[in-house]
């Protein structure tokens, strides 16, 4: 994904579907290239959060000013541009012999 064009979605219901926030997008006017919801690794179930990435920065940004605060399945969006996220550091492994 494009950094530069990717939103992050918070606060998104847990029983909403990435087709579910796909259309919601779409019917407020904007094209997304790609949409995502975050996922646990071992549940499967949805973390509350997401991104979308759109064709354009211009368009990435009508899409905060307008999806910001907007009501899904009973819960406001927080929506605003994705950060880069930094890569974890390594975990020191507790039960290794020095």
């Amino acid at each position: 994904m494009n950094e530069e064009n990717k939103i992050y979605i918070g606060n998104i219901n847990y029983d909403v579907t990435e087709k579910e926030l796909r259309e919601m997008i779409k019917k407020k006017g904007f094209e997304t290239q790609d949409v995502t919801i975050i996922r646990d690794k071992y549940s499967g179930r949805s973390k509350g959060f997401g991104f979308a990435e759109f064709e354009n920065d211009e368009q990435a940004q009508k899409a905060i000013d307008l999806l910001d605060g907007h009501e899904l399945k009973s819960r406001k969006l927080k929506v605003n541009k994705a950060q880069r996220r930094e890569p974890k550091k390594e975990k020191r492994d507790r039960f290794k012999q020095f």
